[in-house]
């Protein structure tokens, strides 16, 4: 076992003081699950193809290596009865695709969708955990060379890393075979406060659960703080009652916070 307090890291972030034990354990969600047990809730997906809709991208979690996207679409119901189009994103997940790889891909359907419905009335993107982190990395994508500015109105960044160095210290990189460079180059807390937003009016909300790791609070946290050092329109709120899987699941209830959120956010 590797204990990472050890290799002359500063003190001062938490998790370089960490064990290798606990370092994997901050990083385990389902390690921070209180509840009993809970059903996967899946609901078919109603493609809508009418062009002139505001429409809500979705990207998976699964540590960029499980989920897909036809396992996402339990979320849609309460968005498409709004007269919201809703669209799960794909991407090769590891060991398949490598993390530069997956964040291109997440790039070309956003790109894709906007040059698809050039008249859509705002592009939402939502991420949960890995996928949190793809959607952040949107802030930073150079539109310039896919030829089209996406009509970006917000992003919601739920339970999400933003700073993928603890990770490459961790088993979920077994498979994702991250260098320490890699992890840098894609860690959104390095790099958007020097970002400048195509739309100053697009909001940024980043959300966590009440029991999410300390991790995954101080992650959200901190990534908050650094949109509001830059120039993002940017908020936080953490959901009581509610753990790293259920934060998302809920999202097929029309009467539930989150899901309240977003729908607020689209038609405000």
């Amino acid at each position: 076992m590797m204990d990472v307090s050890g290799v002359g890291f500063p003190s001062k972030v938490p998790w370089k003081m960490m064990s290798a034990e606990e370092l994997e354990n901050q990083y385990c969600p389902s390690r921070w699950v209180v509840r009993l047990g809970a059903e996967e809730s899946l609901r078919t997906y109603l493609q809508i193809g009418i062009e002139a809709l505001p429409f809500f991208l979705f990207f998976h979690g699964g540590y960029w290596q499980s989920g897909s996207k036809d396992e996402s679409a339990f979320m849609v119901d309460p968005l498409t009865a709004q007269g919201v189009a809703v669209v799960i994103v794909a991407y090769d997940i590891a060991p398949k695709g490598t993390l530069d790889q997956m964040v291109d891909q997440v790039t070309r359907s956003v790109a894709f969708v906007q040059k698809r419905y050039p008249s859509n009335k705002g592009i939402y993107l939502c991420g949960h955990s890995a996928g949190a982190h793809l959607a952040a990395m949107m802030l930073l994508a150079n539109w310039t060379k896919h030829g089209v500015t996406p009509n970006l109105k917000g992003f919601f960044l739920v339970s999400g890393v933003f700073d993928l160095e603890p990770i490459v210290y961790t088993s979920q990189n077994v498979a994702l075979q991250l260098t320490l460079e890699d992890a840098q180059r894609n860690s959104p807390q390095l790099k958007v406060a020097q970002a400048q937003p195509a739309d100053p009016t697009c909001r940024v909300l980043v959300v966590v659960g009440q029991f999410d790791s300390p991790e995954f609070h101080r992650q959200s946290w901190e990534f908050y703080q650094t949109l509001c050092q830059g120039e993002w329109k940017a908020s936080f709120e953490e959901l009581h009652d509610v753990d790293h899987f259920e934060i998302v699941e809920n999202l097929t209830q029309k009467d539930n916070v989150l899901t309240q959120i977003i729908l607020k956010t689209i038609f405000q």
